[in-house]
């Protein structure tokens, strides 16, 4: 069951709040439907029901607030707008990347592929979808974690009527499994199809929270739809004969020679226009809305309390009231702590690892900045060793001295800074529950990952400008130089810190465009800067640390120990290994304290 109990926006300047104590529930085994017209506060209430929203009250999944889950995804299941995946992205590969975030199996996806109509379509792209299987898609990512409440904010917006249809079966069959189903919609006669129950926003308050057959007798009236070429005509002696027999009849001009006739039926409607001798093209009986025409009644009874019955309806100032799990025995107010308070992001995604890999291969700029990377790399190493004036590590970094970076090291960065900044710009971990969590374990999933491609990138670029300098020059101009190791731990590091200054400068800024903005940073302001202060003359050398270290630690060293440890110190003491180090540094404390300021407006 779901229980929304008091839920009020946080109001923006001097406009009143989106939503403004809401207070229903939804029941297990049955669909209902959050009816409102546009603007009435149907989105944000679903956004305050997954704590999305700044505000008060609670909402109950089953006696939990959803802070208070676990695993939210196997509980609730979201929809809201389109799927945000990477148009790029393959419908299997969103899939699978998704069932890593909710942690379930990776068959998963192909089985609610079948069950959702998608079967042939896994290799398709996510930005040619049309928008049937688009939605189709968003409903299957809401099921992979099998939970017991879905929330779809306008599921059937734009689909054609099979579609609709088809959406309308699956969200009944799920209830019919026992599930919670609420969704949002702004066509009362939508609700009417396919809703067991109503709830009634208007600006964003409660005004009635019904079952269907009593919101179809009380909020709704029939009508009768004419087509006639002759609809000026007939509206007026329709009109006429009804204020000849005293009857409230009411005829409204809608487009082109429509008619809605209120307060009759078709056989009156058709003997009138057979009596005058007016063509009929359509007659019909519908159902017309007139939620937010006519006034909301408050039915009492002789006490003044609420009629009883299957429907309830308030005043638009009162909310409904429910019967919460977690109350308190004497108030009735939600129990201490559950008011709101700190609010902890979702845990998402549930395995980091498995999912970042997924990310990071599944979109074609992977391997398109990894072959760019290669190819400026080669064409670089031919220029510098043609000429024959660059030493040879710069000629097998393809480094000229023209350029602040190797080809390898901004392209680490690149890929680091896509990292963070495509989940910012399409937000497939939370599909539409707001920012990306900052838990450490995907901090660390993706510097692992991004450090992974960077190695790999930075021994391929390597070795792939050896063998085109020997096939090219000839093997007798490459020597391999004595200090080897440093030279290799100095550019694996140096491809590694850009990785991860991209990174960290995309989850600080949630952009891409800053990840790189941060990669370049070192070399461009803080290396000279740097340079300029370790070259003056109050400059201390830390040569002697390691033996001054070896001697705190009480047992002696190897000296195999003593080379590395003097080696990688040498390498971080320089301009570029202090500023790199320097860099990362800052841009961790960001992360951090961005982070800490985030939970501490919520």
């Amino acid at each position: 069951m779901l229980q929304a109990i008091g839920l009020t926006s946080t109001p923006r300047r001097d406009r009143p709040p989106a939503v403004d104590d809401l207070t229903f529930e939804a029941r297990p085994g049955a669909v209902t439907a959050l009816l409102g017209a546009a603007g009435s506060g149907k989105t944000t209430a679903l956004r305050l029901m997954l704590e999305l929203e700044p505000g008060r009250g609670i909402t109950y999944f089953r006696g939990r607030p959803l802070h208070r889950i676990a695993h939210p995804p196997r509980e609730v299941g979201v929809l809201l707008g389109d799927i945000p995946g990477h148009p790029s992205r393959t419908l299997r590969g969103q899939l699978r990347m998704l069932c890593a975030a909710t942690g379930v199996p990776a068959s998963r996806a192909g089985e609610l592929s079948r069950a959702v109509g998608l079967d042939g379509l896994e290799r398709r792209r996510i930005g040619t979808l049309p928008i049937g299987a688009d939605r189709r898609l968003g409903l299957a990512s809401a099921l992979l974690g099998d939970p017991h409440t879905l929330l779809l904010d306008e599921p059937g917006a734009g689909l054609s009527v099979p579609e609709s249809a088809w959406l309308y079966e699956l969200l009944r069959a799920h209830a019919d499994e026992g599930g919670t189903v609420l969704y949002t919609t702004a066509d009362p006669k939508d609700a009417v199809r396919n809703a067991d129950r109503v709830v009634t926003l208007d600006g964003g308050r409660l005004v009635a929270d019904q079952d269907v057959a009593e919101f179809a007798r009380t909020r709704l009236r029939p009508r009768v739809a004419v087509r006639t070429p002759q609809a000026a005509r007939l509206a007026a002696v329709v009109t006429q004969e009804a204020r000849a027999a005293r009857r409230p009849v009411e005829v409204v001009a809608e487009d082109g020679n429509r008619l809605s006739v209120y307060g009759s039926d078709c056989a009156a409607v058709g003997d009138t226009a057979f009596r005058h001798g007016v063509p009929i093209h359509l007659l019909a009986a519908e159902t017309g809305d007139t939620a937010g025409a006519l006034p909301v009644p408050r039915t009492t009874t002789g006490e003044g309390g609420p009629e009883s019955g299957s429907g309830r309806e308030v005043e638009a100032g009162g909310p409904v009231p429910a019967d919460p799990v977690a109350t308190d025995p004497v108030t009735g107010a939600p129990a201490a702590g559950e008011r709101g308070g700190a609010r902890r992001p979702a845990r998402s995604p549930l395995r980091p690892l498995r999912y970042e890999i997924h990310r990071l291969l599944g979109v074609p700029s992977t391997p398109l900045v990894a072959a760019a990377v290669l190819l400026g790399s080669v064409t670089i190493a031919l220029l510098l060793g043609r000429g024959g004036s660059a030493a040879l590590p710069a000629v097998v970094a393809g480094w000229p001295a023209l350029s602040p970076l190797p080809p390898a090291a901004l392209g680490a960065g690149l890929l680091g800074a896509f990292s963070f900044g495509e989940e910012y710009r399409y937000p497939a971990l939370t599909t539409g529950r707001g920012a990306v969590p900052r838990r450490p374990g995907l901090l660390l999933a993706k510097l692992a990952v991004a450090a992974g491609v960077a190695l790999v990138l930075g021994a391929a670029v390597v070795v792939v400008d050896l063998e085109v300098l020997r096939f090219v020059y000839g093997g007798e101009l490459i020597s391999v130089p004595k200090n080897w190791p440093a030279l290799c731990a100095s550019w694996l590091g140096l491809i590694v810190g850009c990785a991860w200054a991209g990174v960290l400068g995309a989850g600080v800024f949630r952009a891409a465009a800053a990840g790189v903005a941060a990669v370049l940073a070192v070399p461009v302001a803080f290396v000279p800067l740097l340079q300029k202060v370790l070259t003056g003359p109050s400059v201390r050398s830390a040569a002697g640390l390691p033996s001054r270290l070896r001697e705190l630690a009480g047992p002696q060293w190897s000296p195999a120990v003593d080379r590395w440890l003097a080696g990688g110190l040498r390498v971080l003491g320089q301009p570029a290994g202090v500023a790199l180090s320097l860099t990362l540094t800052g841009l961790l404390c960001a992360y951090v304290f961005t982070g800490l300021r985030r939970k501490a407006r919520w």
